[in-house]
């Protein structure tokens, strides 16, 4: 006699080949062909960016960052050297580091204080120039500099007249066009005159959006992004002369979210849209059997992630829901890839969850996209659930791998990512319909979610957590605070409490876009009390479920007292809370260390409120984390 084997998980994947470092990540190749940069970890699991001769197995580290790792980094069209950027312990203020391939040598390029460095731009006509934004002589606003990577001599190139939120080089690799923010929550865009005066070319209101891209290479054309006269965000491009505006690509519905240009010739190639998949359309016509050829490689989503400057090879990375990422080099003569690696090559002998897209009506008919992943090995019914709610607000979560999905998912866990209405890539109607309504129709987003989980029969509604970062983590407590009967449990991870003192102490050079927070948002001067009435730390003593919390100590966007003056209320008020700060990190937990320490406490306290699997948390040496 024989019975049928009962319906059980996968063996329980380790937190460390999810959270821990990669293997090998972001190949990039140099502009001569001859090499490949990526970043690994070290002897010491600090991530560091190394060195491939092409065609050899020479592979030398470059870098020695001693603890933050590096993330980083890009090529200057000077094939000798490389740039990466650095923060100090998550503050945001970025130093770009010069590296000669050679030497070893590394430069600070940004040696100043308390000083954040964009990069603005790079010319392969000029490969030993980098334009860099800083917020040097002000710290609300970014002035660009000319660095010269033989000397390192910073040079003041453009003054920002205050409102300057992006920047635009010619290929003479001068500053020609910007993108500023306007005191009614819109955009400007500017075009330098020959006077070096500022000429508004067009105005995008509060409720629209743009940017300028490119120039073309003879620069009588500029190109740029805006959802004006349309819905979704279109590719234009603008002839200076006659002013007048040609659609290159666009989409009813959805905004151009990738654009890929030749860096030689400024050739606009091909655009992305992000459905409820990334989809491809090819602008230039030269390299439409180069993207059927890749398409063909495997499975999954690809991109084009770097290219040698004579356009022979590309580095190509492939994206899917239930593996590693994968990379390629792609030659273009003979049309044929050769594998490089994959990002975390032991997910691959492991039993993985797939990300199925799928949408629901919300209460005003409204619809919204989202991502469930399912555990594997078990009914999709009744389960134990956790909502994760995405950051920015305006970001959105995408198809692909997900390491907190796969997490939970093999935990035992049913997982919604929803795009609630405010996310971005579905056009301006679909954002602007976010417009003022943190804990409001955004909210009603995700319990809209949850019920539709439950009429699915895919959850218990007795057992359905909320979770996120940043936004997420403030829709975490306002889903303990305002709906607090639809949630067993709550994990927040540097999520404001208080909308009115995160706006009161957002890092200085978020001030231009202050207007558009208070657009978005709610205005810090007039509309105090209807911040309030929208911030979850006034009502804290609703909260009746348990909530944890993660929080970086250094976090410039979402301060430390974000989360200590709910923590302080909780405890006030006898309500359960475990804080968890560590000392070393801002918005979010860049060292593994410390991501795997938050995650084991997470996964322990999801395990005690909604009843999945747990792998017991084990010693971690080098985590900051205090836990309270």
């Amino acid at each position: 006699m024989s019975s049928a084997q009962a319906p059980s998980l996968p063996p329980l994947i380790p937190r460390e080949i999810l959270f821990g470092n990669p293997e090998k990540t972001s190949p990039q190749l140099s502009p001569d062909g001859n090499y490949l940069a990526y970043i690994a970890p070290d002897e010491k699991n600090v991530l560091q960016v190394w060195l491939r001769t092409i065609g050899q197995e020479d592979d030398q580290i470059l870098t020695a960052d001693k603890k933050r790792g590096i993330r980083i980094f890009f090529w200057t069209y000077n094939a000798d050297q490389l740039i990466y950027m650095q923060d100090s312990d998550g503050d945001e203020n970025f130093h770009l580091h010069l590296v000669n391939i050679h030497s070893k040598i590394v430069r600070d390029l940004t040696p100043f204080q308390g000083v954040k460095a964009e990069l603005v731009e790079l010319e392969p006509k000029f490969p030993d120039q980098v334009l860099v934004a800083l917020n040097l002589n002000n710290p609300q606003k970014f002035d660009v500099y000319r660095i010269n990577l033989k000397n390192g001599a910073v040079e003041f190139d453009t003054d920002n007249p205050g409102n300057i939120i992006s920047w635009t080089s010619d290929a003479e690799f001068q500053i020609r066009a910007a993108t500023a923010s306007t005191p009614d929550g819109g955009y400007d865009l500017l075009l330098q005159k020959s006077d070096k005066q500022w000429e508004i070319l067009r105005h995008w209101g509060p409720e629209e959006e743009g940017n300028s891209v490119s120039f073309s290479d003879d620069g009588k054309t500029l190109y740029i992004q805006g959802n004006h006269d349309a819905n979704a965000k279109r590719l234009l491009a603008v002839d200076l002369d006659t002013r007048q505006e040609t659609v290159i690509a666009e989409d009813e519905q959805y905004d151009v979210v990738g654009i890929i240009i030749h860096p030689l010739t400024r050739v606009i190639q091909a655009v992305s849209f992000y459905k409820d998949k990334q989809e491809w359309q090819v602008i230039d016509q030269s390299i439409a059997t180069d993207f059927e050829e890749i398409a063909k490689v495997r499975s999954g989503e690809f991109s084009i992630i770097s290219r040698d400057l004579e356009d022979k090879t590309w580095a190509l990375a492939y994206r899917t829901d239930n593996g590693p990422v994968y990379y390629y080099a792609y030659n273009r003569e003979s049309k044929t890839s050769t594998f490089l690696f994959s990002n975390q090559p032991k997910l691959e002998a492991l039993q993985l969850a797939s990300m199925q897209p799928i949408s629901y009506e919300a209460r005003d008919g409204l619809t919204i996209h989202s991502y469930l992943t399912t555990p594997l090995g078990i009914p999709t019914q009744n389960l134990p659930t956790v909502l994760l709610v995405h950051g920015g607000p305006w970001a959105r979560d995408t198809w692909g791998f997900s390491p907190t999905a796969q997490w939970l998912a093999n935990r035992g866990y049913a997982v919604l990512q929803v795009n609630f209405r405010g996310s971005t890539g579905y056009g301006k109607a679909f954002l602007n319909a976010g417009n003022r309504e943190w804990a409001g129709k955004m909210h009603d987003d995700l319990i809209d979610s949850v019920n539709w989980l439950v009429e699915q029969g895919i959850s218990d509604p007795q057992k359905i957590a909320i979770m996120g970062g940043s936004y997420g983590g403030y829709a975490t407590l306002v889903g303990l605070t305002f709906t607090p009967e639809i949630f067993a449990a709550g994990v927040d991870i540097v999520g404001p409490s208080n909308l009115i003192t995160l706006i009161e102490t957002i890092p200085p050079y978020w001030e231009p876009l202050k207007a558009m927070l208070y657009h978005r948002v709610g205005n810090l001067e007039t509309e105090e009390e209807f911040l309030k009435s929208r911030s979850p730390l006034f009502f804290a003593d609703r909260i009746q479920k348990p909530l944890l919390i993660g929080q970086g100590a250094n976090d410039p966007r979402v301060k430390q007292s974000e989360s200590d003056q709910i923590v302080n209320a909780m405890q006030q008020a006898g309500l359960p809370v475990q804080y968890a700060l560590y000392t070393d990190e801002g918005h979010g937990f860049a060292r593994p260390e410390n991501r795997l320490h938050f995650f084991a406490i997470a996964e322990e306290f999801l395990a005690k409120y909604l009843g999945g699997r747990f792998e017991p948390l084990a010693d971690i040496p080098g985590h900051s984390g205090i836990v309270k």
